[in-house]
């Protein structure tokens, strides 16, 4: 009885720790990710008040978070969707994956920390936060600009390639060998293949079947479904965030939105609860050693991916502002940069990567939405300098109008 009493007491103040914490960065207008990863590494090992009897519980919670989340972004994509960006986007993808994931590759190497790592660190360094940038577009009001869609693109590509760099972790950590890895992959792309093509022909079907007008009932189906799926996944050795994610891609129509809708507060409690978790399992002490490298990490990789945008939507025929923008949009990293990261701490492969992870993450979470912002007026401001170097800085309303304001959304 006593131990039930301080569970649900270290439960409940976590609960509402995390309420607060995010009311508070609410008011701030910025993403909670980073004040979740703080309260964890109070309340871990080394932190300032251990937890002690729940500890567990909020490991399996975190592991719901992580499959609400893919969950979640399944549900915004349908398999035609999915189909129709693979065919017209796969450039932008490749060259967000080899400009972003390399840098994390070879920050690994050159720590001595091994193959393995590097690869783990790739994908760390790769995946933008879908979550933080949804945010920060919403309330930059940039959702109509036209720069926009190719952010989606971009983000939805990440999200896809999940699909099969997730099996490919699971079997390295594992230490599985060429044919076990080659194995799981293999199914990994056979299942997601067949989700894919179930979601384009029967994918109506299927929302039917889950489909119903009483929430709750919608809610149990769905939320079953998706852990039933998640935990066969896992068995198989594909990745249970994975099997999540496809199953959202499967649902579509109404029964996506109804789904998106009663899932929404589940999926930011249990989310919360899993960036709390990763926090757990990291030594605050374990963090200045490893800042050095995290900041010179976070600072290549947000020029690379600023990069990135910039050459995705010249592609797609944006102006030079839409460009800045769409690059200072993509830096945020946040959620699947600690869901990799917390599969090689598990797996116990290098025990510095799990705080270099933590101080990357949180570096970028709070310089995203600054460079989202601001890179787009920064740069018309440096260019028209350039052009103009004998004009002195705007004195004139007029000269002022050359550089548009931060705060001001611009559709070109």
């Amino acid at each position: 009885m006593h131990s039930s009493a301080i569970f649900l007491i270290e439960f409940g103040a976590i609960i509402l720790g995390l309420g607060l914490l995010g009311r508070f960065a609410g008011r701030f207008q910025f993403s909670p990710i980073p004040l979740y990863l703080l309260a964890g590494l109070a309340f871990g090992e080394g932190g300032l008040l251990p937890l002690g009897t729940s500890e567990e519980f909020v490991a399996i919670g975190a592991e719901i978070g992580v499959i609400l989340l893919l969950l979640m972004l399944g549900l915004e994509y349908t398999a035609t969707d999915l189909v129709s960006n693979l065919k017209t986007q796969y450039p932008a993808g490749l060259v967000d994956a080899a400009l972003n994931a390399l840098p994390g590759a070879a920050m690994a190497l050159l720590l001595g920390w091994g193959p393995v790592a590097a690869v783990v660190l790739a994908g760390v360094t790769w995946i933008s936060s879908s979550g933080v940038i949804a945010k920060v577009l919403g309330d930059l009001g940039r959702l109509g600009n036209r720069e926009t869609p190719v952010i989606l693109s971009i983000l939805v590509l990440e999200d896809l390639s999940m699909a099969v760099y997730l099996p490919i972790i699971t079997a390295l950590l594992a230490g599985a060998g060429l044919a076990a890895g080659s194995a799981t992959l293999a199914i990994a792309l056979g299942v997601a293949g067949l989700v894919l093509v179930v979601a384009v022909r029967y994918g109506r079907h299927l929302s039917r079947f889950v489909s119903s007008d009483d929430p709750e009932k919608l809610l149990l189906v769905v939320l079953g479904l998706t852990l039933l799926v998640a935990g066969v996944a896992q068995q198989l050795q594909v990745s249970a965030a994975v099997g999540a994610f496809l199953v959202g891609i499967a649902l579509s129509g109404e029964v996506a939105e109804g789904a998106h809708g009663l899932l929404s507060p589940l999926r930011d409690l249990f989310a919360a609860v899993f960036f709390v978790f990763f926090g757990l399992h990291t030594d605050p002490a374990s963090i200045p050693p490893v800042l050095l490298p995290a900041l010179a990490l976070a600072l290549v990789t947000a020029g690379t991916k600023i990069a990135t945008g910039y050459w995705a939507a010249k592609r797609a025929g944006i102006s030079a502002k839409g460009r800045w923008r769409a690059g200072g949009t993509l830096v945020a990293r946040g959620e699947f940069s600690i869901v990799i990261a917390g599969l090689a701490v598990t797996s116990g492969i290098e025990p510095r990567l799990g705080p270099l992870a933590t101080a990357y993450v949180l570096i970028l979470v709070i310089i995203g939405p600054l460079t989202a912002r601001y890179t787009e007026p920064v740069a018309t401001r440096l260019t028209t300098r350039h052009r103009q170097p004998t004009i002195p800085a705007a004195d004139t309303p007029q000269d002022r109008d050359l550089v548009p304001s931060p705060d001001t959304p611009i559709d070109t």
